[in-house]
C-alpha cells in the first residue's frame, strides 16, 4: 500500500514538472523553422537597425573550419553570452554575421535547454525543435548534408551546443546563399536570413519580394532587434 502511494506521488511529481515545462514554453513559444503558412498582410514593419537594407551585404571571408569543443553538459542557467566564441569561430567558418548568430540565440532562448527537459518535452510533442538553436530534425538532417558533421544526429543536440551553433551557422549559410543580390523590401539581411531561419526559406524569399510578414514572423524581427544590441556586445562588437 506504501509502495502505491509512493509510486502515485512520483507520477504527479512528474505531471507537474511537465506541465509547468509546457507552460513556460507555451507562453513564449516562436517555434524555428516552423511556421510554414502563408505570411499574413499587416501593417509596414519598422525601418531595418542597419543601412542599405535592399542590397546583400558581402559575406566575410570563411576562415579554415573550426575544431568543435566538447560537448557541453551543465546544470547552471543557460546564457547565449557564455557561448561568444564557438559563436565567432563558427560565424568565421561559415562567412555568417556573429552578432545574428548570437542574436538568434537570444530569440530562441524563450524555453528551459536542460537537455533532460528538452527530451521530456519532446516525448510529448515528437515534432519538438531540439538544441539552443532550437533545430527541427527535418532542417537538421538537410543542413548537415556533405558537411563535417554529416554523421552526427540529431539527437545529440540537447548535449552538444558548439554542435547546435554550427548547425545555426550553417542553416543561415545556406539561406543566404537563397538570397537574391537585390531585393525591394525593407529589410537587411541579416533580417531576412533571420525571417528565414524562423519560417524557412519560401517565406524568407517572398518577404524579400515585398510580401509582408505574418504576426509571427513579425513577433520574430521585433526580438531579434530588441536583442541586436546585446548580441553585438556579447560577440564584442558593441
Amino acid at each position: 500500500m506504501e509502495d502505491a502511494r509512493a509510486s502515485r506521488r512520483r507520477r504527479w511529481i512528474t505531471v507537474v514538472v511537465l506541465a509547468l515545462a509546457l507552460y513556460v514554453i507555451v507562453r513564449a513559444a516562436n517555434t524555428s523553422q516552423g511556421d510554414s503558412s502563408a505570411p499574413a498582410p499587416t501593417d509596414t514593419p519598422a525601418p531595418p537597425p542597419t543601412a542599405d537594407a535592399t542590397t546583400r551585404s558581402a559575406p566575410p571571408s570563411a576562415a579554415s573550419a573550426a575544431a568543435p569543443s566538447a560537448s557541453t553538459k551543465t546544470s547552471s542557467p543557460y546564457d547565449p553570452a557564455d557561448y561568444a566564441s564557438p559563436v565567432r569561430s563558427r560565424a568565421r567558418q561559415t562567412g555568417v554575421d556573429a552578432r545574428l548568430l548570437m542574436a538568434i540565440l537570444y530569440n530562441e532562448a524563450y524555453k528551459p535547454h536542460a537537455p533532460s527537459l528538452e527530451r521530456a518535452w519532446q516525448k510529448l510533442k515528437p515534432d519538438a525543435a531540439f538544441g539552443i538553436a532550437n533545430m527541427h530534425r527535418a532542417t537538421f538532417d538537410e543542413v548537415k548534408k556533405g558537411r563535417d558533421f554529416a554523421h552526427r544526429s540529431w539527437e545529440e543536440l540537447p548535449d552538444d551546443r558548439d554542435l547546435a551553433i554550427e548547425v545555426e551557422a550553417w542553416y543561415l549559410h545556406d539561406l543566404a546563399a537563397a538570397l537574391p543580390a537585390t531585393w525591394s523590401a525593407p529589410y537587411s539581411e541579416d533580417e531576412l536570413l533571420a525571417l528565414g531561419y524562423n519560417t524557412g526559406t519560401g517565406n524568407m524569399l517572398a518577404f524579400a519580394r515585398g510580401v509582408t510578414p505574418g504576426s509571427q514572423a513579425r513577433s520574430y524581427l521585433d526580438k531579434l532587434r530588441a536583442n541586436w544590441a546585446k548580441a553585438a556586445r556579447a560577440v564584442g562588437e558593441g
